[in-house]
């Protein structure tokens, strides 16, 4: 290969190439450049040609265009995140490299911080999930608080919960329960396709609540009878 072309003392940006570091990115010199500002930071020919890399990330690439210079993070903690210091993502965008108090590091854009949408590696979500799933009620195969809780959902093709207008102008009826679907008809009309629906929803979503929560009652009474007689429900 044809020996590349010596940087040294080029400027790219706020960046002067100070010489090469004996590394190699992707088979591109890696160089040492000096900031504006002071900073030093090792560059890839590569992205200091294409201007990918102008400054030793000094400057927010969110807030460049408006000329404002990113507040510096290292140090500061938002929820379980530490900022240990500045850095890139692939794309060359800055961001930030946090240490999670869980132990995981991970990079995290300014913007993300600040504005609260980041307070940890992912853990505490899985956590939180962990948490309200041990919160739930889950009695033969059902989620008591979730069909308790249920409302008519607006996603379908006619706007109201297992009811589902049809190519040919009429409506199909259906309700699920425990992972299976119940097929309770076709109907010319919205209104009778809504009505077999709620026909259904009483018959089976309510009677099991309404089962449960009896059995609930005399269980909770005597925990000894409840172990006994655990609750089932026949559609």
């Amino acid at each position: 290969m044809a020996r590349g072309k010596d940087l040294t003392g080029e400027r790219f940006g706020k960046l002067t190439v100070l010489g090469k570091t004996g590394g190699r990115k992707n088979n591109y010199v890696v160089w040492r450049c000096r900031c504006d500002c002071g900073g030093e930071i090792d560059v890839d020919t590569h992205r200091l040609k294409r201007g990918t890399v102008t400054d030793c990330g000094c400057v927010d690439r969110t807030t460049a265009r408006r000329g404002n210079v990113a507040e510096d993070l290292t140090g500061q903690v938002f929820g379980a995140l530490t900022v240990l210091e500045r850095t890139e993502n692939r794309n060359g965008r800055t961001c930030w490299l946090c240490r999670c108090d869980c132990g995981n590091e991970t990079d995290v854009s300014a913007a993300g911080l600040t504005g609260g949408n980041y307070l940890s590696c992912g853990c505490l979500k899985k956590e939180n999930q962990k948490n309200i799933s041990q919160q739930l009620h889950h009695v033969d195969g059902t989620c008591v608080e979730i069909l308790e809780k249920r409302k008519h959902r607006r996603d379908n093709t006619s706007g109201f919960r297992g009811v589902c207008h049809m190519k040919n102008g009429r409506y199909r009826a259906d309700i699920g329960f425990r992972g299976k679907r119940y097929y309770l008809g076709v109907f010319d009309t919205f209104e009778e396709a809504v009505d077999a629906r709620l026909e259904a929803e009483g018959s089976m979503h309510g009677r099991f609540l309404e089962q449960y929560h009896a059995w609930k009652e005399k269980s909770d009474a005597d925990p000894g009878w409840g172990r006994e007689h655990p609750f089932e429900f026949r559609v």
